[in-house]
């Protein structure tokens, strides 16, 4: 069966029963429907009154993987079978992923919710429309970029350059059509002409600060920290300047809230947050993670793509900015995957070839070294294909033994929670480890160090070339009183470099960095590597392609 057919045959358990099981009573939830619901203002209080105090709070258990692939890692799968796995071993899991795209669901990618006996249900709801998280970040955003450009045809009064203007339009779906537009065509009543952009919802600053916000008013205070553009006289503008970050925030009041969902074998998941880890800082929501970790003793939650991307980004950004810290991590790696870094093409990978997953696993060995400069213990689950050897597995083990790190195989898209028990035996060994988490780089530094350090110690480079507008902006920003931020990297998903068809571990390279944009509010400084755009395009075959609903409203082709 596929994944959407393995999903809709499950039977699901109303969510208040999910909610019992973690000790939140009916009283605290917004239900929508029978099987998905909001926690309450009230409940999210308490809780994360509760796991902010590092003495009563869940460990928590990182998941990232090795550098994508189109043979497809399964990292969502083997973190949904791992939280099934610790469920198993008896002991009180809970799992803290992000929302999928539309996009992606559309595009290439797929959805987000796992797959085969490993996935978090309602699988077409979650993917497609959910609770309406990402359409009420669309429209607040919308609404900003329609009141600046409204004040400017009201007279100005902020005296805008409306050349300066850097925020953008946004849409959750992938458009390339709209990445440069000119808006206000027409006459005069039609507004004021300017070049302008449209990014995916996901990348929006807003998703970063729904993201990263525990309560309404720290959410109003980041929203009025947006930087929008500059006056005549070069003076940065933010948006409280306007007067209507209430607005924007009434359309975020219950975005801001987790959602609570089940996997298939009735396990509860908060699923919460969708930015993208390529153009954007791809963590689920601070608020999902603290009602895990104050309602589970081990939390299992993702960070997007690799761990060169989601996972320094969890450390550098969200952990740090919240002071939490992971208890260790997992590596998701296939041996698929390996065999395509080493060269085999996709049509050739279920033939054994051992040479190839030998010179694949420098990837993997790259990811193992990096996580172990955060000072976090490791361990690699090897999603099983059907098609893995006996001899490719044990050289995987072998080599990652080699570099000091275990590794587990998981069977959890055919077996569920009972595929992924022996990487949760090693998981509850790990976290009972000494874990001497660091961040990669310090604060007090400048920008552009930020930026070197990256690029040298995770990404491998010699050095990095920066554009001159990117140089220009960078000291901007430093004069504006931002130096100390940290930084999200915008780059490719598919190599640990900026270049998309290196594969393997590239190093000794040059790192080129064209652009940087300040998100103020969110409190981070993106750079922009190579050609990574923040809004993606359609592939010649979407796999919109793939999905249909019939009369009866059943879905089909999502996986």
């Amino acid at each position: 069966m596929t994944d959407i057919e393995i999903a809709q045959k499950n039977v699901m358990e109303p969510v208040e029963k999910i909610a019992e099981k973690i000790g939140i009573g009916r009283e605290s939830l917004e239900l929508y429907g029978n099987y998905k619901a909001k926690i309450s203002f009230e409940k999210l209080n308490a809780l994360q009154k509760k796991s902010l105090d590092s003495s009563s709070r869940g460990k928590l258990i990182l998941v990232t993987a090795m550098t994508p692939t189109a043979a497809g890692e399964g990292k969502s799968t083997v973190t949904i079978a791992l939280g099934d796995g610790l469920r198993k071993i008896g002991k009180k899991s809970v799992i803290a992923l992000r929302e999928p795209s539309l996009g992606p669901c559309f595009g290439i990618k797929g959805g987000a919710c796992g797959g085969g006996y490993a996935q978090v249900v309602p699988m077409e709801d979650i993917n497609l429309h959910f609770t309406g998280d990402i359409h009420a970040i669309t429209a607040a955003n919308n609404l900003m970029a329609a009141l600046i450009d409204n004040h400017i045809q009201q007279g100005n009064s902020l005296n805008i350059d409306p050349r300066t203007i850097s925020w953008k339009r946004c849409v959750d779906l992938n458009d390339r059509s709209l990445r440069n537009v000119i808006v206000g065509l027409g006459g005069k009543i039609d507004g004021v002409p300017r070049e302008s952009q449209f990014q995916i919802s996901v990348a929006s600053e807003i998703m970063a600060i729904v993201c990263l916000s525990k309560t309404i008013s720290e959410l109003k205070e980041r929203i009025s920290k947006i930087t929008i553009g500059a006056d005549y006289s070069k003076n940065p503008v933010t948006f409280g300047s306007l007067g209507c970050t209430g607005a924007v925030a009434a359309l975020l009041k219950d975005a801001i809230r987790p959602n609570l969902v089940q996997t298939l074998e009735k396990n509860p998941a908060f699923i919460h947050g969708g930015p993208f880890a390529n153009i954007a800082h791809g963590c689920n929501s601070i608020n999902a993670t603290l009602c895990a970790l104050a309602l589970g003793d081990y939390v299992v939650t993702e960070a997007g793509f690799a761990a060169d991307l989601g996972a320094e980004k969890f450390f550098d950004i969200k952990c740090r900015m919240n002071g939490i810290s992971p208890n260790a991590a997992v590596i998701v790696a296939t041996v698929r995957a390996l065999k395509m870094h080493g060269g085999v093409a996709k049509a050739d990978l279920g033939a054994e070839n051992i040479p190839a997953v030998e010179i694949g696993f420098a990837n993997l060995k790259t990811h193992i070294e990096n996580m172990k400069k955060f000072g976090v213990p490791v361990a690699v689950a090897i999603n099983k294909f059907i098609t893995d050897t006996d001899s490719e597995i044990e050289l995987v083990k072998k080599l990652c033994s080699e570099n000091g790190c275990n590794a587990v195989v998981c069977e959890g898209w055919e077996k569920g929670g009972d595929g992924a028990a022996d990487l949760a035996h090693k998981v509850v060994e790990l976290c009972d480890s000494p874990c001497e988490f660091k961040n990669i780089y310090p604060l007090d530094i400048s920008l552009k160090e930020k930026i070197e350090i990256l690029a040298k110690e995770i990404y491998r480079a010699s050095s990095v070339e920066f554009e001159g507008k990117a140089l220009k902006k960078l000291k901007q920003f430093e004069e504006q009183g931002f130096g100390s931020l940290p930084i999200c990297m915008a780059k490719t998903q598919n190599s640990i470099s900026h270049d998309k068809s290196l594969q393997g571990a590239p190093k000794d390279y040059v790192f080129p960095i064209r652009d940087v944009q300040l998100y103020s509010g969110a409190g981070f400084v993106v750079a922009f590597a190579g050609d990574i755009v923040d809004m993606p395009g359609l592939p010649k075959t979407p796999a919109a392609l793939n999905i249909d609903v019939d009369n009866n409203g059943i879905i089909s082709g999502l996986f």
